[in-house]
């Protein structure tokens, strides 16, 4: 903190102290809002006074003598406001010229138009609400572009609260988060499927490839797992005969932090009885599609330089044949480990030594062709040793009914024609745990209940998987996946 804005704390704290003395509290419990900036706008009519009270963040202001105008902003807007010494009194104008940017007030007046055509709100009664005693960041515009905001990136994560007060970009990114994730709740209901609700901590954590979080129930004194998936938990539900269910959920993977990946995510998870993985590719298809017409305007979306189509239908295609058309390797044609380490080193890769050739096959996708998916693509028939919990396909055991969802290089979601059969489930848990035990910290554990619950009978069934906040930088135009979560994961100071 430089010495300049440790004098501005200094003084506004001043004032707090001065308002008390004379028996004003800074901080009053309530004030009776009637009106929103937009809609004083929206509704105004010319030659029509109207009495409101709103309250808001001051922003700016313009000290005149006996007159004073400043703007105002709440969630919906900013309105201007004008106030007169002789309206409001010698002791309360002072008062009302003391505030200070950043300053929280309520205020009662009568709209009107200025003689500039601005509609405004003349002052008749203001009270501070909430005193900003640290000063916020100067945010300037020129020819229409803001600039000089809260420019720290890393800043505006740690203090999101001041992000959101300064950065109009932020806070409509996430409004908009808030309305994509309540247009999913819409299309799923309107398609039958019912939101329930499963444990975040479980005793055996399933559903994914991934190293969890281990947390101590004290009662019980066992150790729990921070959930990395539902999928197992919703699964007992389609045997329990619930044949739609999705839970939109927090998960949590004891894993990096990069511009792709945060350890706390949220994801939305379906399941539909009597589906396949072609119904969940009309589901992930329709359903985004849909999100960006009604929330966009549009299904065509400009991202980082490109335009990305999201109108149906997407492309389909097999995850060898995608490897082959943007390296040349044909996995089809590989038999060997040596064969497969050959071909990746082909294209500039180094595989651990201990890798299978599905594996190597995995890192080739990952490395050198990823970021070659602009448009939206399913990414399809994986082999099954990467999708122990998808049922193979009919035609070829070796592979899996499982695609994954591309869009602008990230895969955004993951989805199966679902494993019900409760033998070959059990079996790929055990090679899981022959992995586990072999040093694959992120192999998952043997659940003798999920198995259990398989042995009553489930019907075949489709699964899905979004990730939302990938989805919401899709939708925003970021890079970076903590520009659409409110407050990521970060190193302490």
């Amino acid at each position: 903190m430089n010495a300049e804005t440790s004098d501005l704390i200094a003084q506004r704290i001043e004032k707090v102290n001065a308002l008390r003395q004379k028996g004003i509290n800074p901080y009053p419990v309530r004030f009776a809002r009637t009106a929103l900036a937009k809609e004083i706008k929206d509704t105004f009519v010319d030659g029509e006074e109207r009495v409101v009270a709103i309250g808001g963040r001051i922003r700016t202001r313009r000290l005149m003598g006996k007159a004073s105008f400043a703007n105002i902003e709440d969630l919906s807007g900013s309105i201007q406001i004008y106030a007169k010494r002789d309206d409001l009194g010698e002791e309360a104008y002072e008062r009302y010229t003391g505030l200070d940017l950043g300053d929280i007030i309520g205020v009662e007046g009568k709209t009107f138009r200025t003689k500039t055509g601005e509609i405004s709100v003349h002052v008749t009664s203001c009270a501070l609400l909430a005193k900003c005693i640290n000063p916020l960041p100067v945010v300037k515009e020129k020819d229409g572009v803001l600039f000089d905001e809260f420019a720290d990136k890393e800043l505006r994560y740690r203090q999101r609260y001041v992000d959101l007060i300064v950065t109009p970009k932020s806070r409509q990114d996430f409004i908009l988060r808030s309305r994509i994730i309540a247009g999913i709740r819409s299309y799923l209901a309107e398609r039958g499927f019912l939101e329930v609700e499963t444990p975040m901590m479980q005793a055996i954590p399933g559903g994914a490839a991934a190293r969890p979080f281990i947390t101590h129930h004290n009662a019980l004194d066992i150790d729990l797992y921070l959930r990395i998936a539902p999928e197992l938990y919703l699964k007992r539900l389609i045997v329990g005969g619930f044949e739609k269910v999705f839970e939109l959920n927090r998960n949590f993977r004891n894993e990096g932090i990069s511009t792709k990946h945060n350890p706390e995510f949220t994801m939305m998870e379906l399941y539909q009885a009597y589906a396949d993985y072609h119904d969940m590719m009309a589901i992930t298809e329709g359903m985004i599609s849909t999100l960006a017409q009604d929330l966009l305007g549009t299904m065509r979306i400009d991202y980082q330089g490109s335009t990305v189509d999201l109108t149906p239908p997407w492309e389909r295609i097999t995850f060898v044949n995608i490897i082959k058309k943007y390296t040349g390797i044909d996995f089809e044609t590989i038999t060997t480990v040596e064969a497969a380490r050959a071909a990746a080193e082909s294209v500039g890769l180094h595989p651990d030594t201990d890798l299978s050739i599905w594996k190597i096959a995995n890192e080739i996708f990952e490395e050198r062709v990823e970021d070659k998916l602009i448009q939206p693509v399913f990414v399809m028939d994986y082999p099954k040793e990467l999708s122990p919990l998808a049922k193979s396909r009919e035609d070829n055991s070796a592979l899996v009914e499982r695609f994954e969802p591309y869009i602008v290089g990230r895969e955004i979601g993951n989805a199966f024609s679902e494993l019900n059969d409760p033998f070959d489930q059990r079996a790929r848990f055990e090679e899981q745990v022959r992995l586990r035990e072999a040093g694959d910290d992120e192999a998952q554990m043997m659940d003798t209940d999920y198995i259990n619950a398989l042995e009553y009978g489930m019907p075949p069934a489709g699964g899905l998987g979004i990730g939302i906040d990938r989805l919401v930088m899709l939708f925003v135009n970021t890079a970076s996946i903590k520009d659409t979560i409110l407050f990521p994961l970060l190193r302490p100071e």
